[in-house]
């Protein structure tokens, strides 16, 4: 973090993009100005592993001699997105039958970007939730590592347990603060 706090700045903006192998993206400010670096360390400190393109975020800013970074997270919010189903089998699921699903806390088994899948298991149960790469962006995610914690929403999809909607860790207390 800086020396001198008068460089700290907050700010809105969105993700230009973010690579979790790289380890790094940016992030393009609402009120415009140079590229915000957005390095892995910070997203992991708000309990996150990666981010989706196009996520709504805040960070806290500062400069260096090598440009404007983000220091830490204030909030992430997933990207606009269609609100028609991203995968067939929720085609003709109710979407406030959905949102009214629990959420659960679970631990990533694998995930594999490359093939858009992976699974994880809900705490203290063996069964396999399945995780499909569109329901990450839609939920604002773009990678999970093994053993990441997540709270996720889960149907009985055509072939299993699927997860239908995925949050980090760290986002559930604030989504159900007031409920």
């Amino acid at each position: 973090m800086a020396d001198d706090l008068r460089y700290l700045q907050q700010v809105r903006g969105h993700v230009k993009w973010f690579d979790p192998a790289k380890g790094f993206g940016f992030i393009i400010a609402e009120t415009g100005g140079p590229d915000i670096l957005l390095h892995v360390n910070v997203l992991r400190n708000f309990g996150q592993s990666s981010v989706a393109d196009g996520a709504r975020i805040e960070v806290v800013t500062h400069r260096t001699d090598r440009g404007v970074q983000a220091a830490e997270i204030l909030s992430i919010e997933p990207p606009d997105r269609d609100p028609s189903p991203v995968l067939p089998d929720l085609a003709e699921a109710d979407p406030e039958e959905l949102q009214s699903l629990p959420i659960e806390p679970a631990r990533v088994k694998w995930f594999d970007k490359g093939k858009g899948f992976g699974f994880a298991n809900i705490f203290g149960r063996r069964e396999d939730i399945f995780l499909h790469i569109e329901v990450l962006r839609q939920s604002g995610l773009a990678d999970l590592q093994p053993g990441e914690a997540l709270a996720i929403r889960v149907v009985d999809g055509k072939r299993g347990r699927m997860a239908v909607e995925v949050f980090a860790w760290d986002a559930v207390p604030s989504m159900t603060d007031g409920d």
